[in-house]
């Protein structure tokens, strides 16, 4: 990958909590239309690499570049004004308010009536129960519902990227199988995606590059095919390391 193809690049990224970095000297770039995954057990980092990237915890060193926008002079609104949405871990919908409600909230950048509504007819035609329970409290759907409404809230900003932190959380395994369909759809449709997983299998069936973070350093990069074979990528899952590992909170 070059620097002209590259919509998200990190550069030598080190990002603490007090004095102790989450992040060690972590460089990745996202291509254009392309699905880029982040790979990693508990602790690995990856939170605090989501967090880095939207502003809510600021690097101590090292750049975060988007379209050529230097992101860590961006406050986190500005840097969603700038393209960049995200789909929050454990969904997070707004539990007393409606579906419609909750997709409103996604396009809040957006003063346009016509403008929200044709990304609101977008996303219904992506998520048809979405449509059907549009009046409904989103508190009272199932989980895979909301997974469905976390996502559509995310592209009602119309986002140029769109980071997915671990989506396939607490779902069903037909659920998991039913998200990660949707996620190749929204970047079928031209949205670059940035999918943070621990559920290797799915992530690179659907994947096109991906770094293994462990322990706040990339271990390893490259192709999926590349991945699939890749050492470090049992490693960061089924070692004993891994697996007792804790990231700092976030």
């Amino acid at each position: 990958m070059t620097g002209t193809d590259t919509t998200l690049s990190l550069k030598n990224i080190y990002t603490a909590y007090d004095k102790a970095d989450v992040l060690v000297d972590v460089s990745l770039d996202a291509v254009p239309g392309k699905i880029t995954c982040i790979l990693g057990s508990n602790g690995s980092g990856k939170t605090t690499l989501i967090r880095s990237i939207l502003g809510l915890t600021k690097p101590r060193a090292g750049s975060i570049f988007f379209n050529n926008v230097d992101l860590l002079k961006l406050p986190t609104h500005l840097i969603n004004k700038a393209g960049v949405a995200c789909i929050p871990e454990g969904r997070k919908v707004f539990p007393k308010m409606t579906v419609d409600e909750n997709l409103l909230v996604g396009a809040y950048q957006e003063r346009d009536a016509k403008v929200i509504r044709k990304r609101q007819d977008q996303v219904f035609d992506i998520f048809p129960r979405l449509k059907e329970r549009s009046k409904q409290i989103s508190g009272t759907m199932s989980g895979g519902e909301q997974a469905m409404l976390s996502i559509g809230r995310g592209l009602m900003s119309a986002p140029k990227l769109l980071l997915i932190d671990e989506p396939s959380l607490g779902l069903s395994p037909r659920f998991v199988k039913e998200t990660f369909s949707v996620i190749k759809r929204i970047n079928e449709i031209g949205i670059t995606v940035l999918l943070v997983e621990q559920n290797v299998h799915q992530t690179l069936a659907v994947a096109h590059y991906g770094y293994v973070l462990r322990q706040g350093r990339v271990v390893a990069a490259g192709s999926t095919h590349d991945l699939r074979n890749n050492e470090e990528v049992k490693q960061a899952y089924f070692s004993s390391s891994a697996t007792h590992e804790t990231e700092s909170p976030a």
